[in-house]
């Protein structure tokens, strides 16, 4: 997950997010096809058929094609839609799990590539911790409002551990090309997770 923007609404809002879309797919296959580092903003924008002002209306610079996404929206959503009796781990797990789930059934390559290029890459992958403590900035509130009497200190750790897990299943999904299936490595970071954090509950 990495900065997002809020769904679209209305006409106008649905071409935007089309022609978005659009720029990320065409940069994606020729990142695929000549390399990012090789790959200008020129020639994205004309792959697209927009112009490199339009480009930069959508992505502020070359990396944010790459990191750009709509998934913190629908985590939230999930996370609030998580019964009150779950501690915040568990309710980190499957609202993290579900959402993952959606895009890997419906966007899979597209996330692989995503993710390969943000772990291979060294100009996105200094990037990462700064768009994950963005992510765990966005997770901690929508966690410290559904539970205000847990500790800041409480929440923060735990939100840090459920991106580290996520992380790691992604890096291990990378690294098989694809082959592992990413649901079950999610469901198994998070169980090693809850295993070796017997104080969890007593803690959410």
């Amino acid at each position: 997950m990495t900065a997002s923007k809020p769904p679209p609404t209305g006409l106008r809002a649905r071409k935007k997010a089309q022609t978005r879309r659009t720029i990320q797919e065409q940069a994606l296959q020729l990142f695929l096809a000549k390399g990012y580092e090789n790959t200008t903003v020129e020639e994205i924008a004309a792959a697209a058929g927009v112009s490199h002002m339009t480009f930069f209306r959508h992505f502020p610079t070359k990396e944010a094609v790459v990191e750009t996404d709509d998934y913190d929206p629908m985590i939230l959503q999930l996370i609030a839609q998580r019964p009150e009796e779950e501690d915040t781990l568990t309710a980190l797990h499957h609202a993290l799990a579900q959402g993952l789930k959606t895009v890997y059934a419906t966007d899979k390559d597209t996330l692989l590539i995503r993710t390969r290029l943000v772990l291979r890459t060294p100009a996105l992958r200094a990037r990462v911790w700064e768009n994950q403590h963005a992510t765990e900035e966005t997770l901690t509130q929508a966690l410290t409002a559904r539970r205000p009497a847990q500790s800041e200190l409480a929440t923060r750790v735990l939100t840090a551990a459920a991106l580290a897990a996520l992380t790691t299943a992604l890096t291990i999904w990378v690294d098989s090309e694809g082959t592992e299936d990413l649901p079950n490595l999610v469901d198994s970071a998070f169980i090693t997770l809850q295993e070796h954090s017997p104080q969890t509950k007593a803690t959410s």
